[in-house]
């Protein structure tokens, strides 16, 4: 199932799809869009991936690869239990929040910590990835000793963090800024970021602001860009690959935007999948596909389905 040098998004029908899944090990999935909207299920996606564990063609080692950094493994599990999806365990759940506690345990040197721009799910990652941090919550008020220029710098500091952080104000900006400065002088401060999704998508087609704007404001007050943990950085597949060890060739990624789930899945050599149940269109891949720019054409997924559901014919045959 090794991914074509060019790719064409045509639509997975029954037959193809039974040689598709035929040749697949392993099925990474993105949540929100994909296996659900909110908090409800996208009709069908829960028997679809029980016939994947379970059904003619199962057998699939099935693991859920998102950027979204406010919520733990945990909370993951207990969500798809909760909306009617197979058991999965913890270990099967790779969310950035996650991948970036990975990154830093092994990253940091031995008693250094990272300051975090984030909220409880990242800081509880963190912390049972045994990495020491500070920052994460809320920021001191503007008129506390603790606030931005005139808080104290703890020296253990070699990391800055940034995730999805409701708590975003320019004291922790000015803090986060303060780190990496005196990083320049004292051996290096990390500056590393869950993901770059600068909107969320709302029903009813509004929006709110995503962590990627978080990250950009850091990165142009620092002028230095980070590195990201999350889709579409090859890092958060890596993570998938050493626990599993599955092979690129015999994985589906699927997935519902084309600028994280299958630019990532094109850039690791698997099989893409696009899904319309989310944010990508099919008038955006036509777009990319007409284009010459060979940076668009790295958008383009092998099939899509219109949904998961779509599946439940060739899973069931």
């Amino acid at each position: 199932m090794a991914a074509a040098a060019k790719k064409w998004c045509e639509r997975l029908d029954a037959d193809t799809a039974r040689s598709v899944l035929a040749g697949a090990d392993a099925v990474l999935f993105d949540c929100d869009g994909v296996l659900w909207r909110g908090e409800a299920a996208v009709p069908g996606a829960a028997e679809a991936l029980r016939l994947l564990e379970d059904g003619p063609l199962g057998g699939k080692r099935l693991c859920y690869v998102t950027n979204n950094s406010s919520r733990t493994r945990a909370a993951y599990t207990e969500k798809l239990r909760r909306l009617g999806f197979p058991r999965a365990e913890p270990r099967q759940v790779f969310g950035s929040a996650y991948c970036a506690a990975r990154y830093l345990r092994h990253a940091l040197p031995p008693g250094a910590a990272a300051y975090v721009l984030g909220g409880a799910a990242l800081s509880s990652e963190l912390e049972a990835a045994g990495v020491a941090h500070l920052g994460a919550g809320p920021a001191p008020p503007p008129d506390s000793a603790h606030f931005g220029a005139r808080a104290p710098l703890d020296p253990a500091v070699r990391a800055v963090l940034v995730g999805y952080d409701e708590h975003f104000s320019y004291g922790k900006l000015c803090l986060a800024l303060r780190y990496l400065l005196r990083g320049q002088d004292d051996g290096g401060c990390l500056l590393v970021a869950t993901n770059r999704d600068n909107r969320l998508p709302l029903e009813g087609g509004s929006a709110v602001p995503g962590t990627g704007c978080l990250v950009k404001a850091v990165e142009t007050a620092a002028e230095r860009e980070a590195f990201v943990i999350g889709k579409p950085s090859q890092y958060i597949f890596e993570c998938v690959a050493s626990e599993f060890n599955i092979d690129p060739a015999r994985t589906l990624m699927v997935g519902d935007r084309l600028d994280t789930d299958i630019l990532m899945g094109n850039n690791c050599g698997l099989t893409t999948l696009l899904t319309l149940t989310g944010v990508s269109t099919l008038e955006e891949v036509h777009s990319h596909l007409e284009s010459s720019c060979p940076e668009r054409r790295k958008l383009v997924p092998d099939y899509y389905v219109e949904s998961i559901a779509d599946l439940l014919p060739a899973l069931k045959a």
